[in-house]
């Protein structure tokens, strides 16, 4: 298998895969304005890539050679599924598939997949080895990995780690909280640092990425030198600020000009499969802590489409020059 890990920098840092958030149009204005080593997609259900409703799972795999490497996140409790699906996204181009074993929304675990994996070590099993089958079908060079917690209710570092990483796979990406503290508790690195111990004494070679509560890239490095983890993931901190990555700190003026691009680019590339509605959370992240962002953001939150924006973020910079 090829196994582009081996390459990146230590540290390297990730974007982590977000339901509605990490989307083809979002990736590529990370991708353009600060680039981390790795991108992530949203989550994607491998038992709907298999089935009639794949025409519009297909958006969620649209990508860009400027955003690779590039990872597929996968979910699903069903082999043969998953088995199909990774057969179906490795032919696409995708330099790795992930499995997503951590997600805790009930809609998800109710099918056995997400969270839910960590109550069900033979199943996860199983779905790992469909994920290598399906790759070794495709004929393609892809790398696996998977993305978990810490525990379902509690830590379960000692049983779940090393089951996990005695499946040959070439990265795991470690959520430091459990399924059920979800996100309402501190991130606790402590745990990804056992982790690393763990992967260590075993004396195997998959990555190990920490993800949970990292403020910013020099937040990152620390965490990874205190933990001895390969990467870092970072989730909510990339909201309203694609240059996170590149540590650069924009103007107001540069947020909102880039906020137009990328609605419109969303409408370009998912308008026909999208709801517009989605991008209004990034509006939120977009406009705040300026003078007049309330009143703007009550404005954006009105649109039904980037033409309006346009219009309203123009109106808004021709009226503040002064300010910005």
């Amino acid at each position: 298998m090829k196994n582009f890990w081996e390459k990146l920098p230590k540290p390297f840092f990730c974007l982590a895969p977000m339901a509605d958030v990490t989307d083809a149009a979002f990736r590529q204005v990370i991708a353009k304005y600060g680039k981390p080593d790795v991108l992530w997609t949203e989550f994607v259900s491998a038992d709907g890539l298999v089935s009639v409703g794949r025409k519009i799972l297909k958006s969620n795999l649209i990508f860009s050679k400027k955003e690779k490497p590039i990872v597929a996140q996968l979910f699903s409790s069903n082999p043969i599924k998953m088995r199909q699906a990774a057969y179906y996204v490795a032919g696409l181009g995708f330099d790795g598939i992930d499995i997503n074993m951590g997600c805790p929304d009930k809609s998800i675990e109710k099918q056995g997949a997400g969270a839910a994996m960590m109550k069900d070590m033979n199943k996860a099993r199983e779905i790992i080895q469909a994920v290598k089958d399906g790759i070794k079908d495709s004929r393609k060079k892809v790398s696996i990995s998977v993305k978990t917690r810490v525990g379902y209710n509690k830590n379960q570092i000692e049983e779940w780690i090393p089951f996990l990483l005695s499946q040959n796979i070439d990265a795991l990406t470690i959520h430091a909280r459990t399924r059920k503290e979800m996100s309402k508790v501190p991130a606790n690195w402590d745990f990804i640092k056992r982790v690393v111990e763990i992967r260590n004494g075993m004396k195997v070679k998959t990555k190990i990425i920490g993800n949970g509560d990292v403020l910013d890239i020099e937040d990152g490095k620390r965490k990874a030198l205190e933990t001895g983890c390969d990467g870092i993931m970072i989730g909510r901190a990339i909201f309203g600020n694609p240059w996170f990555f590149s540590g650069k700190v924009p103007t107001v003026k540069e947020k909102l000009k880039v906020m137009v691009k990328h609605t419109k680019l969303f409408e370009k590339l998912l308008g026909k499969s999208r709801n517009f509605a989605v991008m209004k959370k990034h509006f939120k992240a977009y406009v705040n802590g300026f003078d007049g962002a309330k009143e703007l953001r009550i404005k954006l939150m009105k649109t039904e489409n980037s033409g309006e924006i346009k219009a309203i973020v123009d109106n808004f910079l021709g009226e503040n020059k002064s300010m910005l």
